[in-house]
């Protein structure tokens, strides 16, 4: 109820509503594709659950989702699973424009994008979350890109065949495999976008070395806020994407923005197995310990203002040309900021924006110039090479 209460008072105002509006904005990181496949939902209308419908992509003046096609690290272990569920992942975001034309399009360049925002159509452009599907061939990164991926995050929770992942304690490239290295080069000619969201630091540091283009974090917020996380960035990471000309695009997740949120499970947790250990696990006594553990340490939920001050922290560290957003709805489950429940929000965050003295100018940069400078960069730089 107070979670409610909080939300109801984040209330944008008619200037933030006109903004969202009449700007294009620009998220780069939705996962409908994998929610879809797990449960198909007709985004094309209203839906009950999950964090994207077109009636609320609208509300929120959201015009380029990248959908992520999302790929489990697990079925890089299975051959030929991870291409399979990528080709019908995307399959599945071409039906959805097929299906509805009036509302959508599929966006493979920056001029697809501005030619379907003055025709009222919504872009899905694709963003391929872990690389696994490339599966060692570079005659499939060509064929992804022959369907429309933009952008490829190198790896995601395990360590795959191109770069270690920032969540795996096994580092058995200590960054990028040699097939990594190369792939790095041959995404630069090919025009596709090189993510470094999830990548472990090594990985990171490798990547910024090779690329020619600049790079994205597509998902991924401050290090600052949540130390020891590495999945999130760190300053030094984030002067040197600035320097690469890249873009870090925020992280909504209440997880990647404060340090309560990050340590929340992993606290419980700790508190739970000590309980089972003194009570037995399967003892009544447990149970209603747990229980209780439960109920009295509620998910501590982020702010709209602490994604924010993510925000805040990139422009005075590298400048405002520097940072985007790459919310991760339909990626994070419950655990989404006050203020930033569904992607009808974005008034909220422009509204904010607006609250601490952003200008219109800075706030488009951010919604969509940022990043629409580095697509155009890597693609005339592949069409250069």
């Amino acid at each position: 109820m107070a979670q409610d209460a909080a939300a109801a008072s984040y209330t944008a105002s008619e200037r933030a509503m006109v903004l969202a509006k009449e700007n294009l904005l620009i998220d780069t990181h939705i996962d409908v594709p994998y929610r879809l496949n797990n449960k198909w939902d007709d985004v094309s209308e209203a839906t009950v659950g999950g964090d994207f419908d077109y009636p609320r992509a609208v509300a929120g003046g959201l015009n380029v989702p990248f959908m992520s096609i999302y790929i489990p690290a697990q079925l890089e272990q299975t051959p030929g699973a991870s291409k399979q569920l990528a080709h019908q992942l995307i399959d599945s975001m071409e039906a959805l424009a097929w299906r509805a034309p009036e509302k959508f399009a599929m966006a493979y360049t920056v001029d697809d994008v501005l030619k379907q925002y003055d025709q009222g159509q919504i872009s899905l452009a694709l963003g391929m979350e872990n690389g696994s599907p490339i599966e060692g061939d570079m005659a499939n990164l060509k064929e992804f890109y022959e369907r429309g991926i933009r952008y490829i995050t190198l790896s995601h929770s395990l360590s795959n065949h191109i770069a270690d992942s920032s969540y795996d304690i096994r580092r058995q490239w200590n960054g990028l495999s040699p097939f990594g290295k190369e792939l790095v080069v041959e995404m630069n000619n090919i025009g596709i976008m090189v993510d470094i969201s999830h990548v472990s630091d090594e990985a990171f540091w490798q990547t910024i070395e090779i690329s020619k283009a600049p790079v994205i974090a597509s998902h991924s917020s401050l290090r600052r806020y949540t130390p020891g996380f590495e999945r999130n960035m760190s300053d030094d990471m984030i002067k040197a994407l600035g320097e690469n000309g890249g873009v870090i695009m925020i992280n909504f997740g209440s997880s990647f923005v404060t340090q309560s949120a990050n340590r929340w499970r992993d606290m419980l947790n700790q508190q739970i197995e000590k309980v089972n250990e003194k009570y037995g696990e399967e003892s009544e006594e447990a149970k209603q310990r747990v229980a209780a553990l439960r109920a009295d340490n509620p998910f501590p939920y982020a702010t709209l203002e602490q994604v924010l001050d993510h925000i805040d922290y990139v422009v005075d560290l590298v400048g405002i040309d520097h940072v985007g957003i790459g919310s991760d709805y339909d990626g994070v489950g419950d655990s989404l900021p006050v203020g930033l429940k569904d992607v009808s929000s974005y008034p909220n965050l422009i509204q904010g924006l607006l609250d601490r003295g952003y200008s219109e100018a800075d706030i488009k940069q951010i919604l969509n110039e940022n990043i629409l400078r580095v697509w155009r960069e890597v693609e005339a730089y592949a069409k250069n090479n």
